[in-house]
């Protein structure tokens, strides 16, 4: 070759590249405007030197529409401090690519390489972190890439000079340059050699290259004579030369005497202008890459969820059993393989964690799944296996269909547990795991909201205590304390007398008449609705009396406890859309009347903020996994015959988003449909805007013919032989109870799936008459599972049935309007839900139903409270009567929670142990540290 070498500018090519990125970044937008590519450069320190390459990786940033900040750090962090800032950015969805300038300007002592290697490899844009090296240097190059090597191999392509079998030489082996450079030559098939200081006879070795690439730090070492005519010659060196005839006194040089080797060389990079902005703008293309593979992520349809193998025996094993046999995979593996992001995840252990509300923000734009309610007809004492067929078929969908799929569950009370009805994880091979876990405290929710209860309580009776034994003055005074000479009122405070009419802030311009208008909230006792709580059965709490120590001054009531989950702050848990609406539901929760007839709220009484502190961590719901590895959401677990028997609207909002357009979230009501549903319909719903898809009605052989007549039904006693043996006369006559569930369905617009779940005494006979009945009462679809004894694949027809039920046009539709005058709203659900010819109402109730109109609660919806065992009022009364007049007891408010309960008959907030509880045989064995007994 003759003449002078033609130069690379690795200025124009750089130009270019940030050209393309940005056309990249403008394409990417174009799907989603929210999404923004995120940067984040750390610096430790100031050196000026490492402020001008901020400021330049800044402004190309800027330019291609990246979104890059310069996190400063004093000089003065230590290396955990920055260690736990690392952290904080990998975690950060918004940060796709992470820089730590170096070096480190710092006071203290901090490993670099550690610091380069706790930056996570999937933010790594540098290409620094140790397996990302490793990656090249096995020939991955999927990883990132380090930058300057990187930019030089593209200035060598842009010559068009052939690397595959040409001889490279590399000048230099630092582990920035040098080393990864030889890397990517050797995996783009050149023949490569690496020279040191160490290296003899160097001039004769750089001579015979046909691409030398040099980064050795030496001022203009490399002269023409080392240089083989027309070699490509790539300067990675950057040095400050004395230079009288600068005004700065220096010039910047690179490792090649550029003069002379312009000379010899075919193809050179100057210095400036060669490598350097290749540097920046192979950075640019990292982050551009880390922010379209995130991009990809948050889109992505499909989940790369990696099911757990089955494997059935035979005969069953006990639950536990079976749960135990199956080892869970690890719950942040688990919530990665579904889409949510570090940050989303607080890990309790290795089998459940929290999901942080914030996903939700982050999947605003996402369009929400199918949504399925798994609702049952009237249940035997011993259940219909409600939960066990939603495991069933959400294992179905997501290990046996490949669908995106979410269980959203209750979580259970510990009452049950300890009683007769043991735990609610569902059964066989249709669980969710560890079932221990599940089943005892989780973590925790049930205890915050039993905290938050008992506060409240606490704080009413004091506050009654002291009205009545204070003047209005000193009960002021006491409210709001002088503190360092200062009166001032808290912000709760401001509320109060914001809604009582009082427009000052400043407490010593209170009038006397205004300090007990303020002070006093003159509850009338005889109204008090807010009652103690506790998480177990406990029949003596029942009704009780409280205040009889001396030190309270004779001012004793009856009360009672209830449990934990019958409390309406279990309600406002679950029907709450965000901290700020849980916040406003506690603070309106009515806990009695003053006497001149107006509620007294938690507000009221000053405790909104104390609780809503309780109850931050309880309103983020809990993953956990079902036996094939599917996911599961378990958040709050009011009781369906007491409050609404729904688990959250977070839950279920959160799993939505998640599943994307094409998944399914698959939520269960308490009891039968004419309990559990139709208040998942009438207040959930009401409350969410969202509308099931669909509605999965589970029934079994065994329910319908206790329904026709049979033997009673008893827990811990064997099954009359009409339940082991076929009986299709008793079957039929039991049918009613099937096809009011079914119409109950109907009655909101949805398709009823009937799914019978399928126990070893039933015949196919049976299973054929339960089949043909359901379909001439207009199911979608009436199939057998048998998930219990068959996991997902003995449910795979029942989720068929969903899948092609939800492709169908969404018809659903609220049961009554809130108009309706409340005794309307509950004729209505009775007539329509329980089949009822009417409603009556006790004196005491008419007298409460006007008190809650005359208070504003009259436009609430109807939560009705009734037995579990029947359509009716009556837990005797079996099958599907009409035209019965149903009895309403009593009527109060959950105005936190937005509805209006009634209560039907004698409904027991308080369950009660029977004499031979599960107690008996849950035991821990100490040497394992296993829980027995559980089932």
């Amino acid at each position: 070759m003759t003449g002078e070498a033609k130069i690379i500018s690795g200025t124009l090519v750089a130009k270019n590249i940030r050209e393309e990125l940005c056309r990249e970044v403008k394409t990417l937008r174009a799907s989603n405007e929210q999404f923004v590519p995120g940067l984040r450069i750390v610096q430790v320190g100031g050196r000026e030197d490492s402020n001008v390459y901020i400021r330049m990786k800044i402004k190309a940033a800027t330019e291609i529409g990246i979104n890059a900040l310069h996190v400063q750090l004093p000089r003065s962090i230590t290396e955990l401090e920055l260690l736990d800032k690392v952290r904080e950015l990998n975690a950060d969805p918004q940060v796709h690519g992470i820089i730590v300038q170096m070096p480190l300007d710092c006071d203290t002592q901090i490993d670099a390489h550690r610091i380069a290697d706790a930056v996570s490899p999937a933010k790594d844009v540098d290409g620094l972190h140790t397996l990302n090296e490793g990656r090249l240097a096995t020939g991955d190059l999927s990883g990132f890439l380090p930058c300057t090597p990187w930019g030089c191999i593209e200035l060598i392509r842009r010559t068009g000079v052939e690397i595959a079998g040409a001889h490279a030489v590399v000048l230099g082996r630092s582990k920035i340059v040098g080393t990864p450079a030889a890397e990517l030559l050797k995996w783009n098939n050149a023949t490569v050699t690496v020279c040191h200081s160490k290296t003899r006879n160097l001039e004769e070795i750089t001579r015979s290259a046909d691409i030398l690439l040099v980064g050795i730090g030496v001022p203009e070492m490399v002269k023409g004579s080392w240089i083989k005519p027309g070699a490509v010659v790539i300067d990675c060196g950057i040095n400050c030369k004395p230079d009288a005839s600068k005004a700065s006194g220096t010039r910047l040089v690179g490792d090649v005497d550029y003069e002379q080797a312009k000379l010899v060389a075919g193809y050179l990079t100057p210095v400036p202008g060669g490598v350097g902005p290749m540097t920046v703008a192979m950075l640019m293309k990292n982050t551009v890459k880390s922010a379209v593979k995130a991009a990809a992520r948050a889109n992505r349809k499909n989940w790369s969820l990696q099911p757990l193998p089955l494997r059935p025996e035979r005969p069953v094993p006990s639950d536990i059993l079976i749960a135990r046999a199956q080892r869970p995979k690890h719950i942040g593996n688990l919530a990665e393989e579904i889409g949510l992001e570090p940050n989303e995840v607080s890990l309790y252990g290795s089998n459940k964690a929290k999901i942080s509300l914030n996903v939700l923000q982050r999947l605003r734009t996402r369009q929400a799944g199918n949504y399925v309610v798994v609702a049952g007809i009237t249940p035997t004492p011993l259940g219909e296996g409600k939960t066990t067929t939603l495991m069933g078929l959400v294992q179905a969908l997501g290990a046996h269909r490949q669908r995106n799929v979410v269980a959203a569950l209750r979580q259970p009370s510990q009452g049950p547990t300890f009683g007769i009805k043991g735990g609610a994880a569902g059964g066989g091979y249709a669980q969710v795991i560890p079932m221990e876990e599940f089943n005892l405290h989780l973590t925790g929710d049930i205890h915050a909201v039993s905290a938050a209860n008992n506060l409240l309580a606490a704080q009413l009776d004091t506050r009654i205590f002291h009205e009545a034994t204070q003047t209005d003055k000193a009960l002021y005074q006491r409210l709001v304390p002088s503190v360092k000479g200062q009166r001032k009122f808290s912000p709760i405070q401001l509320r109060r007398l914001q809604r009582l009419g009082i427009g000052k802030t400043n407490p010593d311009e209170l009038t006397e008449a205004e300090y007990g208008k303020f002070a006093r909230l003159d509850i009338d006792p005889e109204t008090i609705m807010w009652e103690r709580v506790v998480d177990i059965n406990d029949r003596y709490l029942r009704d009780i009396t409280i205040g009889q120590s001396p030190t309270e001054k004779g001012l004793s009531r009856k009360t009672r406890f209830s449990i934990a989950v019958a409390s309406e702050i279990m309600a406002v848990l679950a029907l709450s859309g965000c901290l700020a609406d849980m916040k406003k539901r506690l603070g309106e929760m009515v806990v009695a009347f003053n006497k001149s007839g107006q509620p007294v709220t938690a507000d009221d009484l000053g405790v909104t903020g104390a609780l809503a502190v309780l109850l931050k961590d309880a309103l983020e719901p809990n993953l956990m996994q079902s036996l094939e590895g599917t996911p599961v959401l378990v958040h709050a677990g009011p009781f369906a015959n007491i409050a609404h028997g729904c688990n959250s609207i977070i839950a279920d909002e959160i799993g939505l988003k998640l599943v994307g357009s094409e998944g399914f979230v698959c939520t269960e009501a308490g009891f039968g449909s004419d309990i559990g549903m139709e208040k998942f319909c009438n207040i959930k719903c009401r409350n969410s805007g969202r509308h099931p898809d669909a509605m999965v009605l589970v029934t079994t052989v065994r329910a319908i013919k206790m329904h026709g007549g049979g033997a009673p039904v008893t827990p811990g006693a064997p099954l009359n032989k009409q339940y082991t043996e076929e009986n299709l006369e008793l079957l039929e006559q039991g049918l009613p109870n099937l096809l009011q569930h079914i119409s109950n369905g109907q009655a909101f617009g949805m398709p009823v799936i009937v799914s019978i779940n399928a126990h070893v005494a039933d015949t196919p006979a049976e299973h054929k008459l339960l089949k043909d009945a359901a379909l001439k009462a207009g199911a979608f679809a009436a199939v057998v599972s048998t998930h219990w004894s068959d996991g997902g694949a003995g449910a795979v027809p029942l989720a068929d049935a969903v899948i092609e039920a939800c492709k169908l046009p969404n018809k659903f539709k609220l049961l009554y309007d809130l108009e309706l005058p409340l005794v309307d709203k509950m004729n209505k659900i009775a007539q329509t839900m329980y089949g009822a010819a009417k409603v009556e109402l006790s004196k005491e109730a008419l007298e409460q139903v006007q008190r809650l109109i005359d208070a504003g609660f009259g436009k609430l919806p109807v939560c009705m409270s009734k037995t579990s065992g029947s359509v009716t009022g009556d837990a005797s009364i079996k099958g599907a009567p009409k035209g019965f007049t149903l009895n309403v007891e009593n009527v109060y408010v959950s105005a936190g929670a937005g509805f209006v309960v009634a209560m039907c008959g004698d409904i027991t907030k308080m369950p009660g142990l029977s004499t031979r509880p599960a107690i008996y045989d849950i035991d821990l064995n100490t040497e394992t540290g296993q829980i027995e007994g559980l089932f």
